[in-house]
């Protein structure tokens, strides 16, 4: 070979190893490098994963209401201290005594013909006596000692001999009634404020009336209210 070639061989090795040499240094130095920045052993402690904050989930907040409008307390009264008043326990009213009312119970004083009407306002004749005159009562016929009744329970006012009208008992009644019984026989079977009930035997019949001697045997039956003459039919009937 010639020298130029040989020349020119060696410096185009020359320039190769040139540029040889510079990589492998370079790549050296990276290598190096690579070591370098590679955690120690040491530092090989693994790094603890943080959980995630748990998260609580925040409630909404109750929407507190208004307060109500507070009015100023007016200044109360003073409280007068209480006196004890002592009132008198009120007297029980006597009581008024209460009565019992028996019921009212009519009966006909004996059983027979009327042979005189009531007639307070017009005159009838008597024959016994000859004239025209009231009758204030009935005349009821019936036979010498047929029994007499008391008309309705009451108390025996008075049994006494009248002058025209021969033996009479009186009997009161509540309301203000009086039945009036007369020419009865001479002794009647009661007695003044003797209590008789209504159907009792007071008398019998009898023929002691004067001013009613001429008429068959009879009982002259009357009443009054109040002391006025009423209709004995009337009486018997209510």
């Amino acid at each position: 070979m010639n020298e130029p070639k040989r020349r020119a061989a060696r410096h185009s090795m020359t320039g190769t190893g040139l540029y040889i040499a510079l990589f492998l240094g370079l790549t050296a130095l990276a290598v190096a490098g690579y070591w370098m920045l590679l955690p120690s052993p040491a530092d090989k402690t693994p790094t603890p994963v943080s959980e995630p904050p748990v998260t609580t989930p925040i409630a909404a907040a109750p929407i507190a209401p208004e307060p109500p409008e507070v009015k100023p307390e007016e200044p109360a009264e003073p409280v007068q201290s209480a006196v004890e008043v002592t009132l008198p326990e009120p007297k029980p009213e006597p009581a008024e005594p209460i009565t019992p009312v028996a019921p009212r119970l009519i009966v006909s004083p004996l059983s027979g013909e009327t042979v005189a009407a009531f007639s307070m306002n017009e005159l009838s004749y008597s024959e016994t006596l000859a004239d025209w005159r009231t009758h204030d009562g009935i005349d009821i016929k019936a036979d010498a000692g047929t029994q007499v009744l008391a008309a309705c329970s009451g108390t025996v006012r008075s049994v006494f001999d009248d002058d025209l009208m021969g033996t009479t008992v009186v009997i009161a009644h509540d309301g203000g009634y009086e039945t009036i019984y007369s020419n009865l026989q001479s002794v009647p079977t009661v007695a003044p404020e003797q209590y008789v009930s209504a159907g009792q035997v007071i008398g019998a019949v009898g023929e002691t009336s004067l001013a009613e001697a001429s008429m068959v045997p009879h009982l002259h039956f009357s009443v009054t209210k109040d002391g006025e003459s009423v209709d004995p039919q009337e009486f018997l009937r209510s």
